[in-house]
């Protein structure tokens, strides 16, 4: 009896470890999860490997003619369907005639140079639109003013470059369209993620604030520059009332 009692013991033991025990490879996890709530998702985790590929890369090459939703396509006409309503607008603007040929507005390069100069029409809709872009997408890091005082680097990112630098503010207009879209040291690519269109305007929004950063009294047309010697108003406070009798 005692004997029969420990062979089915040691039987339902093996059933157990054979059944919950073992994966068929080594793991750090614990053998089951009863409530996994999606913890072991099957994803693309970024900078990370992926056993699903036989070179074992997660961060794949877009497959060949896709575009993403909010991009146009290369010299298209038209603006892509997914992308909004502003830029759809802005998309159909007629490109400057320097551009043509040139490739400039979807490279920043004219030949084998960086060009300078925006590709479009300078509207306020396009400033407007810049604004909003850099805010979303550049602020975080360079700052509201682009002086390279974003959130970032008050959490330790010390390579954040101030945009109001001279270097910057002499650089062509097509290297920074280059930077945005490709990235440079520790800056991310935004390429696959603010379209064509968003970097020019970028690039007009930055010009802008560049300049009110530095400007000057030659910058200030001529019948304005005598309201800058004017001293400022100031309010006379009002008088305290006589208390009543």
């Amino acid at each position: 009896m005692l004997r029969g009692f420990f062979l089915i013991f040691l039987l339902t033991g093996v059933a157990i470890v054979a059944v919950f025990g073992l994966r068929g490879q080594k793991s750090t996890g614990s053998p089951i999860e009863v409530f996994p709530d999606m913890v072991r998702q099957p994803k693309v985790r970024a900078q990370a490997p992926l056993g699903f590929f036989a070179d074992g890369r997660g961060a794949r090459v877009p497959v060949a003619g896709t575009v993403p939703m909010g991009y146009e396509m290369s010299q298209a006409s038209e603006p892509s369907p997914g992308a909004a309503p502003v830029a759809a607008e802005m998309n159909a603007q007629p490109r400057l005639g320097f551009s043509e040929g040139t490739d400039y507005y979807d490279t920043g390069k004219m030949g084998a140079n960086w060009g300078t100069g925006l590709p479009m029409t300078l509207t306020g809709d396009l400033m407007e639109r810049g604004k909003q872009r850099f805010n979303i997408n550049c602020a975080v890091c360079h700052g509201m003013t682009a002086a390279g005082d974003g959130i970032t680097k008050q959490y330790g990112l010390a390579t954040v470059v101030s945009l109001q630098d001279e270097r910057i503010r002499k650089m062509a207009d097509g290297e920074i369209f280059n930077t945005i879209t490709n990235g440079k040291n520790t800056m991310l690519p935004y390429g696959p993620n603010v379209m064509v269109i968003d970097r020019w305007a970028i690039i007009a929004y930055l010009r802008a604030l560049q300049r009110s950063q530095n400007a000057t009294e030659a910058d200030v047309p001529p019948e304005r520059r005598a309201e800058l010697n004017k001293p400022a108003e100031t309010k006379a406070e009002p008088k305290p009332e006589a208390p009543k009798k």
